[in-house]
This record gives structure tokens, C-alpha cells and sequence, in this order.
């Protein structure tokens, strides 16, 4: 700093001793062209910021100048002592006390995390889970930072959806899904379809799709899908589905002569049937609401090629990005070419390894 400051005069003075040799009037009418570019420059630029050598420098000629001329410079007195307390705090800046060090956030979000997963876990509890996992961390820090994150007392009550999340991943591999939709055909008749999920694979089967659904044609279809599962059905533990006034006790009991148990979910709630209210959207999305329908035979074909194209390649997230009837287990080696083909009259398009 000293030598760039050493420079920085050596300059000025050469400056200096130039503007030795010019004239009164060149001077004058330099000094009066400054003085209009400041004026400029004043009414743009509020807060102009002066590096360290510009305040050195104009804290230096300020002196020189006359009184009445000070008040009207961008360097004003006020100004040369908030630089002087600048350069004393810079000086004596002190370091910070030792002290307990602060939690970090790696720590506080493992807190939260063991706090919001667990509704049962007190601040002891999170704390003694800490222990294990080799944080030394003090009870009373791990209770303020579950109180700052709205995590109050054990136990703390669960959410409705949370326990409908919970139930629906502990159940996910015995668990059926099904739910009634509508669609439109071309002459503005409304056909409703039924279907049921394999939540664990996602499978769909499309039961059938009429315009009067009734709760016998309900209970009926129902009827037929259990015995296309056969021996499957035992791997079926419950069965979720809506209040829909379709969905009566025989058809409860259909489901409970083979063991499986009828879940009704809560008014008015189709959030704690997510799987069904997904592919209903995607139904709409990718085939429905792009194709005109005629009449109910139409309408239960394309929702049947619909379902095929869904459960054999179709990418689910829940299914790590593979189709219901992929094997996990099996991985593709990569081919050199690809190809596709149309489905849906173009509208979805397939693609697959060249054979």
C-alpha cells in the first residue's frame, strides 16, 4: 500500500509541474468545465464511493482550500471523521470471544429431521439418537432448536395426511386402490369408468366403463376382477377406496370373503387416495382429453390400450423410473440404436432398443 501510495504522489506532482506550464486562461476554463461536470455528476450520483488512495488524496487538498469552498466538496468533514472511525474499528478489531461454538446446520437440520420423522421422540430421545450417531450436542440445545422449528413437546400430534402418508408406504405392498372417473364422448354423453391399482406396482386394471353406474354394476365388476386374480389375491391385504354411495357392503364384503380389509377414507379427501387420483390425471392428460370418444365400446377400448401402454412402459417415479411390468432386477445393457412407434393414433409416442 505505501509503495502504490508513493506512486500515486510521484504522479500527482508530475501533474502538477505540467499544469505549471500552461496558462491562466487554459487553467480558468479548465477549472470551469470541472466545475459544470461536477454539477452533472452531482445530480446523477447521490452516494459517490471514493476508494482508499481518492480519499488520501482529497482528504490532503482539502486543507488548502478555502473555508466557503469546503462546504460545496463531496468531502466534507463529517466525511473525514466517519473515515477516521472506519480506520479505527479496522484497527482494533477484536476476535470473538471463546465461547460454546455455534450449531451447525448439518446438526440443526438432523434435529428437525429426527424430530419431524418421529412424533413420539421427545428432545431426550433426539438427543440420546445424537449420542449414537457420535454428536456431542447438550440436551437443552437440541430442545431449542426442535422448539424453533415449531417441533413442541412429545408427543406431537401427526397430521391427518402425514398418517395417510405413513399408512400408505407401510401398507404399499399388500394395498389395492380404486375410484370411479368420468369422461365425455363426442355427443356429450357421460360414460363412467372403474378401475383398480396395484399400488406397489402400480399395475391398473380398467374393470369396465358403462353410463349407469350402478352399485350392482360395481359389485358385479368387482366380482369379476377378483376371480381373474385368482391365487394372486392373497398377496392383497387392503383395499382403499372413496364414500362413493356406489361402493356398498356387498362390495366390501366381496373384498373381505378374501381377506382383504375395505378402507374408506376421509370425506371429501382425495389426497389420502393418491395413487388412484394420479393416474386419473394422467388418463385425462395423455389420453382422454386428446381424443374424441363415440360411444361406450370405444371409450373402454382406449382406456384399455391406455392401460396396457401404462403398465408395460409407462415410467413411474415411485418405480424408480420403470414401467409396472419391469424387473427391477434386470439391467439393459445399452443399444445402438433406438426406435419408436406411435400409440393412440400418434398420440403417445414409445420408444425402445432396436432388436
Amino acid at each position: 500500500m505505501l509503495v502504490r501510495l508513493a506512486y500515486l504522489i510521484t504522479m500527482r506532482i508530475f501533474a502538477w509541474l505540467v499544469l505549471l506550464s500552461r496558462s491562466s486562461a487554459a487553467k480558468n476554463a479548465e477549472i470551469l468545465i470541472l466545475r459544470h461536470e461536477l454539477a452533472v455528476l452531482r445530480r446523477q450520483v447521490t452516494a459517490p464511493k471514493p476508494g482508499w488512495s481518492d480519499r488520501a488524496l482529497l482528504a490532503a487538498l482539502a486543507r488548502l482550500l478555502p473555508r466557503a469552498l469546503r462546504r460545496h466538496r463531496i468531502v466534507s468533514p463529517r466525511t473525514l471523521l466517519a473515515w477516521h472511525q472506519r480506520l479505527v474499528r479496522k484497527k482494533w478489531t477484536q476476535p470473538p470471544s471463546p465461547g460454546r461454538p455455534p450449531l451447525t446446520e448439518e446438526i440443526r437440520d438432523l434435529i428437525i429431521r429426527l424430530g419431524a420423522e418421529n412424533h413420539q421422540w421427545g428432545f431426550r430421545r433426539v438427543h440420546g439418537e445424537l449420542r449414537r450417531l457420535g454428536h456431542q450436542v447438550s440436551p437443552a440445545t437440541v430442545r431449542r432448536a426442535l422448539r424453533a422449528a415449531g417441533l413442541g413437546p412429545a408427543p406431537r400430534r401427526q397430521p391427518a395426511r402425514g398418517e395417510w402418508a405413513a399408512f400408505l408406504k407401510a401398507q404399499a405392498s399388500g394395498l389395492l386402490a380404486t375410484d370411479l372417473f368420468h369422461i365425455d364422448t363426442v355427443a356429450l354423453q357421460r360414460l363412467y369408468a372403474l378401475f383398480v391399482m396395484e399400488v406397489r406396482t402400480r399395475t391398473v386394471h380398467i374393470l369396465g366403463v358403462t353410463a349407469h353406474p350402478t352399485a350392482t354394476w360395481v359389485t358385479q365388476q368387482a366380482r369379476q376382477f377378483l376371480w381373474q386374480l385368482v391365487d394372486c389375491a392373497g398377496e392383497f391385504t387392503h383395499l382403499i377406496r372413496d364414500r362413493d354411495a356406489k361402493f356398498t357392503a356387498a362390495f366390501d364384503s366381496l373384498f373381505a370373503s378374501e381377506g382383504i380389509t375395505v378402507v374408506k377414507i376421509p370425506p371429501r379427501s382425495p389426497n389420502c387416495n393418491p395413487h388412484a387420483e394420479r393416474f386419473i390425471r394422467s388418463a385425462r392428460e395423455e389420453c382422454t382429453n386428446r381424443i374424441l370418444l363415440f360411444d361406450r365400446g370405444h371409450a373402454e377400448k382406449i382406456l384399455h390400450d391406455y392401460a396396457d401402454h401404462f403398465n408395460s412402459h409407462r415410467p413411474h417415479q415411485g418405480r424408480d423410473q420403470l414401467a409396472p411390468n419391469d424387473d427391477p432386477d434386470i439391467i439393459p445393457l445399452p443399444a445402438a440404436r433406438i426406435e419408436h412407434r406411435n400409440a393412440f393414433a400418434g398420440l403417445i409416442n414409445q420408444y425402445h432398443r432396436a432388436g
